[in-house]
């Protein structure tokens, strides 16, 4: 790939320029806007308010601060999409001491969510629990340090609790996560039971008195204990295997997106909060998932339907040491972790439209000539973005680092650069373009404040893998 580079002369000094703050009420009414559309639709008009609706919500989730025990490297946040690691508990404490003993305490299951930027679309990676990884050091909540080591990735869990599971994924993945959100036993019989059961399909009779398993074979609803059991065997359904029950609770997890995905769910206001309120109760979630933060994932996944969410596994292969384990296939794991890395990718406007919105010809980027400056404080963000315009066809001149950090990014021209700046706003939807006085003429500045920057197009498209599974399937379809 080729780098941007600084040519001779250099146009402009070794030091970033410091730029005004723009205003923020246009964006800030954008967020409003979005979550006012979503309340509209959750709430009878009247009977709640919207801070009363969301602190209801807000109150029922038991977090945990987890800031602390998930290390100083991590990966850089390099777009705007929402990466949220699920994990579902296998705990016999208080409510689920009914499933038996077991030692210790595992991750059942493990799924990194990731949404698209704008809400595009979502894509859940399962993590086959037998498999073989590295994981790093962790620390527990008593502030006690377990040592890097090698093993099946769901003793992460035991290890130091939800931080070592996540630092375990990101160090595998190299993706920033932002939130995780646990669930054990009680709290999925509460949520399925408030959708009011979940539709699944099987493919023969099943009797097994040990799970308390019943089901006729074709297409049911299934609640409370019967849910649990069908996605938690192993022996009785498929051929024993983990990848086998992962594929099983995909489909129906499939099922829980297109149940509460349905219109039914979503114009009944008592419906929904009785499904919203159950989850609340029966979730774990790190402290950084406030309010505002729901807010704003709600609003972001306003108009994702079924067809827009899929279930992936992450590649796996034989490990040889042990055949009752997996071992991640790198050659076809890394194509599908970097995709979620670097998922920028927006629909592209044409020309015109954004034309007639800023009153100004967009030029070809090749005519675009641009700076890109670092204001976010996360490392190697400038070259990453200006290797991504230079991909594009823009000339960038120069890749530097800021004075000063900034949360919002800026797009700055000089005098005579209208159209070039118009053309960089189709490249970096989001911020509007604005004339600066300190720049060179016939340039552009591109600072990327804290909140990153989106590009449209040639984002590595998730690779599409056999098995996977889309919400909106016909659910006794073969994969």
């Amino acid at each position: 790939m080729q780098r941007a580079a600084a040519p001779s002369p250099v146009y402009y000094a070794d030091d970033a320029p410091t730029p005004p703050e723009p205003p923020v009420r246009g964006r800030l009414w954008r967020v409003l806007g979005w979550v006012s559309v979503v309340l509209s639709v959750a709430l009878v008009a009247g009977s709640l308010t919207a801070y009363g609706f969301w602190r209801r919500l807000d109150g029922q989730i038991d977090r945990e601060d987890v800031d602390g025990r998930l290390g100083e490297n991590r990966p850089a946040k390099l777009n705007n999409s929402l990466n949220i690691l699920l994990m579902g508990s296998d705990s016999r404490a208080g409510e689920n001491a009914r499933y038996g003993a077991e030692a210790g305490q595992r991750s059942d299951t493990t799924i990194l969510l990731h949404i698209s930027p704008g809400g595009e679309s979502a894509i859940g990676i399962s993590f086959p629990r037998d498999s073989m990884v590295q994981m790093p050091p962790c620390k527990k909540k008593d502030g006690a340090t377990v040592p890097a080591r090698f093993g099946m990735i769901n003793t992460a869990f035991s290890n130091g609790g939800p931080a070592c599971t996540w630092r375990t994924i990101e160090s595998l993945t190299k993706i920033h996560i932002d939130h995780y959100i646990e669930v054990d036993f009680a709290g999925f019989k509460r949520v399925v039971d408030a959708l009011g059961g979940v539709e699944i399909c099987v493919p023969r009779r099943i009797d097994d008195p040990k799970a308390e398993l019943h089901l006729r074979a074709g297409k049911q609803v299934v609640r409370g204990d019967q849910a649990l059991g069908y996605v938690r065997t192993r022996y009785v359904l498929g051929d024993g295997s983990d990848l086998a029950r992962i594929k099983r609770q995909q489909a129906f997890m499939a099922s829980v997106v297109k149940k509460a995905t349905d219109k039914g769910m979503l114009t009944d206001p008592g419906r929904t909060y009785g499904f919203l309120s159950a989850a609340a109760k029966s979730i774990k979630a790190d402290d950084g998932l406030t309010l505002s933060v729901m807010q704003k994932l709600a609003g972001s996944l306003r108009g994702m339907s079924a067809g827009k969410v899929r279930f992936v596994t992450v590649p796996v292969q034989a490990y040889p040491q042990d055949k009752n384990r997996v071992q991640f296939d790198q050659a076809l794991a890394e194509p599908l972790f970097k995709a979620v890395r670097e998922d920028n990718k927006l629909p592209e406007p044409s020309p015109g439209t954004v034309a007639a919105q800023n009153g100004v010809q967009p030029v070809p980027p090749a005519q675009v000539r641009i700076g890109v400056f670092n204001a976010s404080g996360a490392a190697g963000l400038a070259q990453r973005t200006a290797d991504q315009l230079t991909e594009r066809g823009f000339q960038v001149v120069k890749v530097g680092t800021s004075r000063k950090q900034y949360p919002r990014t800026q797009i700055l021209y000089g005098a005579g650069a209208e159209g070039q700046a118009a053309r960089t706003a189709i490249a970096v939807p989001g911020p509007r373009p604005r004339a600066w006085a300190s720049a060179r003429p016939g340039y552009v500045y591109l600072v990327i404040g804290r909140e990153g920057a989106r590009l449209r197009g040639l984002s590595p498209a998730v690779p599409k893998l056999a098995g996977e599974i889309r919400a909106d399937r016909d659910i006794c379809a073969k994969t």
